[in-house]
């Protein structure tokens, strides 16, 4: 195995996971609205329809998207050279190792998902460079444990030095309030003093009838999903500092100049928070 990669281990009887095309999948949903090319007919017909009842879905994901660059950026620029990625997502460059390794490349970097599409695209598209290493966790987010402890994690960042924790845009997938702060919590409880949480997660507040009706859409074809409050989003950052401007609409935290998005036209709230 090259110095600068490490994957997901597999058994000599391995057997790649089949991809479900029966049904539509967030991850492939998201991909094709992003203009990606690694969806199916009927995550294409589920966007569809999504779009067709609020066109501005597309704008709201290609903000959180750059909601990640900057994050991932600022974390990068105050020091942090390791980064844990859950809920990675179909790769669409440039990815989170880019980013951090942009601003240092011997950065290391592990992601992790469940979807056989993004674990069948991980070992071509999250290369890292020559300097750095990357990672891929073939697991489900909701068993931090079996992450937290994989031979991958270990072997790729150092877990006493800080480490920048991306969730983005998974947490609306986990229904349950309280079973969802506590997961984040699991998370952040292993990570050391020094390190960073950047989150984003799926609200209704700036445009309630339209986003709902995603939102619904989501549920209708197999994907339940739960909008938040500001003030639901708050807790994922309990006992953190908030680097400002705090928990915001994407699109608003730390925006690059020139932008002339709407708030109406973005359904995600995003912070990042320090560990002291």
């Amino acid at each position: 195995m090259p110095d600068d990669m490490a994957w997901t281990r597999r058994p000599a009887n391995y057997e790649p996971p089949e991809i479900d095309t029966s049904v539509a999948h967030s991850a492939r949903v998201y991909d094709y609205i992003l203009g990606g090319k690694d969806n199916y007919p009927l995550d294409r017909e589920a966007a569809e329809q999504m779009l067709s009842g609020w066109p501005s879905l597309r704008i709201s994901m290609r903000e959180n998207r750059k909601f990640m660059h900057r994050a991932v950026r600022f974390m990068a620029e105050q020091g942090i050279d390791q980064f844990l990625d859950i809920g990675t997502g179909i790769p669409t460059s440039p990815n989170l190792h880019e980013i951090a390794q942009g601003v240092t490349p011997g950065a290391h970097v592990v992601y992790m998902d469940n979807d056989p599409i993004v674990l069948a695209h991980a070992g071509a598209r999250l290369t890292s460079t020559p300097e750095g290493r990357t990672a891929y966790i073939h697991a489900d987010m909701k068993d931090p444990a079996a992450i937290l402890g994989s031979a991958e994690l270990a072997e790729t960042l150092d877990m006493s030095r800080p480490v920048g924790l991306s969730i983005i845009a998974v947490l609306q997938f986990v229904m349950d309030d309280q079973k969802a702060y506590d997961l984040v919590e699991q998370y952040v409880d292993i990570l050391p003093s020094g390190s960073y949480l950047a989150i984003s997660t799926v609200t209704t507040d700036s445009s309630p009838k339209p986003i709902g009706g995603v939102v619904a859409e989501y549920t209708k074809r197999g994907m339940p999903a739960r909008n938040r409050t500001h003030a639901e989003v708050l807790p994922f950052f309990a006992g953190l500092d908030l680097v400002e401007p705090g928990v915001t609409l994407v699109h608003n935290w730390r925006p690059e100049p020139g932008g002339t998005v709407d708030d109406s036209q973005v359904a995600m709230y995003g912070g990042v928070a320090y560990k002291p």
